[in-house]
C-alpha cells in the first residue's frame, strides 16, 4: 500500500508539538489536574458580556464567521486608533506566527531569537525550512543588543522578541523597545509579542508608529482578556504587510463566536482592569506562598511567576514532577540558568490553597 509523498522537508522533521498539553498529562496519569498553573491561562475569565455574546452568536453558529473579520478588526483599530488597513486578525498569535513565517521564510533563510525563548515561533521556521539563530538572555531579560548584533550579522529575515517574556515573565521598557525598532537592520522585520502587555504595568508598551514597516505587534485574548480557548489573536503593522496576510490566512479561521466574543470582551475594558488587579493581586499572594517554602520569586509582568528553586535544572524539575505528582500542573524554562526556575500560573483562592498545600511536600521531595 502506498503511502502519501511527503515533501523532503516534511519527511525530515519530527513530529512533535511545542508544548505537551495538560490534559495528556492528565490523560497519562488517570485522573485531572487539582490546580492548573502551567499554561499562563487567566482562571480569572472573560467578561460576562462576552460570554453572554458568544452565547448568543452561538445561534447562528450555522453560518460561517465573516471572512474579512470586519467588525472585529474595526473595533480593534478604533481601539488603537489607527484604521483597519493596520489590523489582522487570526487563530491567536500562534496561527498569525505561522502565516508570518510563511510569508517572509523560505528555504535556509535565518531567524534570530532568544534561547530558551516562546517555542512555537521556532516550531514554524522548522517547518518552513528556515534556519534559527539564537542568543541567550542576558539574566532573566531579553538581550535587544545581542539579537540585533545577531541579526545584522547574518542578514537575518525576522527577529523575534516577546515582551513581556514567556517564560520568565520579565520586560524591557518602552524606551528599550522604541529604540530596538530604530535599530533594526535593513530588510528585517522585529516580530514584537506583546501577548502579556494588557497584564503589565501601565506605560510598559512602547510608542509604535502604526506603519512603521520594521515592527509587526501581536496581541492576543488569550491572556488579559482570560479567553484562551477561544483562539483569537491580531497583529498591528503596515498595511502592505497587513494586506499580505490575505495571501496564506485560513480565511475562516476565526468563527462566527470567536469573532463576537471579541467584540464584547474588547468593548468590556472595566472587566480587563479588574481582572488585570486580580492578577497583580495573585502575584504578591502566590510570591508570597514561594518565599515561605524557600524559594525566590521573580518580578513579573504577566499573569504567570517565575520561582527560582535556588538550585540546577535537574533540581527544579524534580520540583516540577513532584508537584505533578500532587496534581498541580506547571512547567518550567527549558534552558540553562533559566530553568533553576519553575514557572507557575496565577490564579484564585482555590488554587493557591492547592498549590501550597502541595509545594512543601514536592520540595521535600525533590530534596530527598
Amino acid at each position: 500500500m502506498k503511502t502519501p509523498q511527503y515533501t523532503r522537508l516534511a519527511a525530515s522533521l519530527p513530529a512533535t508539538v511545542p508544548f505537551v498539553g495538560p490534559e495528556t498529562q492528565e490523560r497519562a496519569n488517570g485522573h485531572p489536574f487539582a490546580a492548573r498553573l502551567g499554561a499562563n491561562e487567566n482562571m480569572f475569565g472573560p467578561s460576562p458580556l462576552a460570554i453572554a455574546a458568544m452565547a448568543k452568536a452561538a445561534r447562528d453558529v450555522w453560518m460561517y464567521g465573516d471572512p474579512e473579520v470586519h467588525d472585529l478588526r474595526t473595533a480593534i483599530a478604533e481601539h488603537h486608533g489607527t484604521t483597519l488597513d493596520h489590523v489582522v486578525v487570526g487563530e491567536g498569535i500562534d496561527g498569525l506566527l505561522g502565516y508570518l513565517v510563511r510569508l517572509i521564510v523560505g528555504d535556509g533563510d535565518a531567524v534570530v531569537t532568544s534561547d530558551g525563548a516562546y517555542p512555537t515561533l521556532n516550531f514554524h521556521v522548522a517547518g518552513f525550512g528556515g534556519v534559527l539563530h539564537k542568543v541567550p538572555y542576558k539574566g532573566d531579560y531579553e538581550d535587544s543588543d545581542a539579537l540585533l548584533a545577531r541579526a545584522a550579522e547574518i542578514g537575518a529575515k525576522l527577529i523575534y522578541l516577546a515582551n513581556p517574556d514567556n517564560p520568565m515573565g520579565s520586560q524591557l521598557g518602552a524606551a528599550m523597545i522604541e529604540d530596538m525598532i530604530e535599530r533594526v537592520p535593513a530588510g528585517c522585520l522585529l516580530i514584537l509579542d506583546e501577548a502579556y502587555i494588557e497584564l503589565a504595568p501601565d506605560g510598559s508598551a512602547p510608542v509604535v508608529a502604526m506603519s512603521d514597516p520594521r515592527v509587526i505587534r501581536f496581541r492576543t485574548f488569550s491572556k488579559g482578556y482570560g479567553m484562551a480557548g477561544l483562539r483569537v489573536g491580531y497583529g498591528i503593522a503596515a498595511p502592505e504587510l497587513v494586506q499580505a496576510f490575505n495571501k496564506v490566512r485560513n480565511h475562516f479561521g476565526v468563527g462566527r463566536i470567536a469573532q463576537a466574543g471579541a467584540i464584547a470582551a474588547l468593548a468590556d475594558q472595566d472587566w480587563l482592569a479588574a481582572g488585570k488587579a486580580k492578577a497583580i493581586a495573585a502575584r504578591e499572594t502566590f510570591a508570597d506562598v514561594a518565599r515561605a517554602n524557600g524559594l525566590a520569586p521573580l518580578p513579573s509582568a504577566t499573569n504567570f511567576i517565575c520561582l527560582d528553586c535556588g538550585q540546577d535544572g535537574k533540581f527544579a524539575r524534580r520540583v516540577l514532577t513532584a508537584l505533578g505528582a500532587e496534581g498541580v500542573f506547571v512547567r518550567m524554562p527549558g534552558v540553562p540558568p533559566m530553568d533553576r526556575c519553575i514557572r507557575v500560573s496565577l490564579g484564585d483562592e482555590a488554587a493557591l490553597k492547592v498549590f501550597a498545600g502541595a509545594l512543601p511536600r514536592a520540595l521535600k521531595a525533590a530534596k530527598g
